[in-house]
């Protein structure tokens, strides 16, 4: 028997020709570590990204990489995500990108993006493997996605990389 399949889909690695999974069941909300709400991140284009002006709306944040390959996989999931949800108002979700990466390789990147991503990105560099274990990412593996509920409690992680499906599905379980 070939285990190499169960092994690749429970690591997150898509497998060609393999629908992605449904999106596991929402957890009881669970309140997010001390200062995430207060935490800034400079914005790869010049600016500011708050995490407090996205509290009071669902939230999925995405930390990622550009070295990380299912990182770069899941962009095009995550930000026609985005766009779907944008056309919902405010009833939709926000997507946030948090890159723990250096800024050069992550402006490079976005650059090269066309469309441009319909989310906003900030630069979490190294403090932003910190916060993926605050949130019980032990390991630091990327990507890593949360879901926030409008009360900015945690409702969802993944480790791994997400697909539009699984998130369309999130999007049902928890509304």
């Amino acid at each position: 028997m070939n285990r190499r399949p169960l092994l690749l889909a429970t690591l997150g690695w898509p497998l060609a020709g393999v629908a992605a999974p449904p999106a596991p069941a929402p957890a009881p909300p669970e309140t997010a570590p001390d200062g995430w709400w207060d935490s800034r991140f400079t914005r790869p284009e010049g600016g500011e990204l708050s995490l407090a002006d996205h509290r009071g709306r669902w939230l999925l944040v995405n930390f990622w990489a550009t070295w990380c390959a299912p990182c770069l996989k899941e962009v095009p999931d995550l930000s026609g995500f985005a766009q779907a949800q944008a056309a919902r108002g405010q009833a939709g979700w926000q997507v946030v990108g948090l890159a723990v990466d250096a800024p050069t390789p992550v402006r490079q990147f976005l650059a090269r993006q066309s469309p441009p991503l319909a989310f906003p990105s900030g630069l979490a560099g190294l403090n932003g493997a910190q916060w993926t274990r605050k949130f019980g990412n032990t390991t630091g593996a990327l990507p890593f996605t949360l879901a926030f509920d409008p009360q900015g409690r945690v409702r969802w992680r993944r480790r791994g990389q997400t697909h539009r499906a699984e998130l369309d599905a999130l999007v049902l379980s928890l509304s």
